[in-house]
């Protein structure tokens, strides 16, 4: 006979959430956010030229979409807790690797180390642990997770200055893998419930006819989920020159790239408080509207600063809640069985397209036509990523 399962999900979730979310923001923000603060000076002093560095990011961020289907299909069968202590060994070991590099070489081991960790411990990973364990709370547990996940960069970048200002690059990189090995590390393995912990989950009808006859469905939603990860991962890179294109002077661009953060935690909490009134489908639907309305937005910014707000707020908007969207969607159209392998599946296009973006940006904009050419395909991208989710959900609503 099998373990039993906890009386009350809840009360385990009361636990979980917070030691994810702790873990959530040690892994983006020494994995993912720590190149935009550290990855310059690190570079100077190793004698490697910025496409060396970014290169090797974008190296990282392709193994960790190789790694992203064997995650989700692990924590199927034996829970997160593995999984996700690994991810933290690993995430420790790239930052030691990291903070010891000594030429380009190591630093682009460092960086694939680094996505191999990404890999194993970013939202896809804790998304398939929740829905071991969460049941009919699933939806509202990857919410608030999200809502912890948002804080990374607005934690780790003053953090990683202010210790790069004081000691350097190669110490916080150190400090980083003492969180990863210190913090994450024993959170996973003590916080997250093993493979004996399973909520009973019956697959919705819903999910019961779309699994019937579902590769295109599949197909259409993992198109629509890697647009948006190229597009976002596209304009993260480039906000300032594309705003510049627009008209904006970089000071007032970043201030206005500065509210992009608070709007997602705006979002995330919007859909935390209306989650019971709104099913995954329509969420999904306005988030992708939202996008797509944001990038035809920054197309006409031209110099007016309220344009640019206006495109600030809904991009803040729908990036937040389109993090949601790729943990709760999935669900709905395709049911709950081996969930964590489906979130991988999906993961893997997301994260290559992700690694690819910033350099097809540039190219784009260096291959004649300059920057408006770039935010004329972004919008498409965006027109293009709402149109292939409606033909994700066609069918299902």
């Amino acid at each position: 006979m099998s373990a039993p399962l906890p009386a009350a999900p809840a009360v385990a979730l009361s636990r979980l959430v917070p030691a994810l979310g702790v873990g959530q923001i040690i892994a983006w923000g020494t994995l993912f956010y720590s190149i935009a603060v550290l990855g310059p000076p690190m570079a100077r002093a190793i004698g490697a030229t910025d496409t060396e560095l970014y290169g090797s990011f974008t190296a990282g961020l392709f193994v960790s979409g190789l790694f992203a289907p064997w995650t989700g299909r692990s924590i199927d069968r034996r829970g997160g807790r593995g999984v996700l202590a690994l991810g933290s060994i690993v995430g420790g070991a790239a930052c030691v690797i990291l903070a010891l590099a000594r030429g380009p070489a190591t630093m682009a081991a460092g960086w694939i180390v680094a996505g191999a960790a990404m890999g194993m411990g970013l939202y896809d990973a804790a998304f398939a642990t929740l829905h071991r364990v969460s049941g009919g709370s699933y939806r509202r547990a990857v919410t608030a997770l999200t809502l912890f996940g948002g804080f990374a960069s607005t934690v780790f970048w003053p953090l990683s200055q202010f210790i790069l200002e004081r000691e350097g690059w190669r110490v916080a990189f150190g400090v980083h893998a003492a969180l990863n090995l210190a913090v994450a590390l024993p959170l996973h393995r003590f916080a997250v419930p093993d493979a004996s912990h399973r909520s009973p989950g019956t697959m919705s009808t819903v999910g019961q006819h779309a699994a019937r006859g579902s590769q295109s469905a599949f197909v259409w939603l993992a198109a629509a989920l890697s647009l948006v990860a190229f597009l976002t991962a596209g304009v993260s890179a480039h906000l300032v020159t594309l705003l510049g294109t627009g008209g904006i002077a970089p000071r007032d661009a970043v201030l206005v790239g500065a509210l992009i953060g608070p709007m997602q935690v705006a979002g995330r909490l919007m859909e935390f408080a209306f989650s019971d009134r709104l099913r995954p489908l329509a969420v999904g639907t306005l988030a992708f509207v939202l996008m797509a309305a944001a990038l035809i937005v920054l197309t006409l910014v031209h110099g007016a600063w309220i344009v640019a707000l206006a495109f600030a707020l809904l991009y803040g908007w729908s990036n937040g809640v389109l993090t949601i969207v790729r943990g709760t969607v999935p669900g709905v159209l395709f049911g709950e069985r081996d969930y964590g392998a489906l979130l991988g599946r999906l993961a893997r296009p997301q994260f290559m397209l992700k690694s690819v973006a910033p350099l097809a940006v540039t190219l784009l904009a260096a291959g004649g036509g300059g920057g408006r050419v770039v935010l004329v395909a972004l919008a498409a991208g965006g027109l293009a990523a709402l149109a292939s989710y409606l033909r994700a959900i066609r069918g299902s609503r």
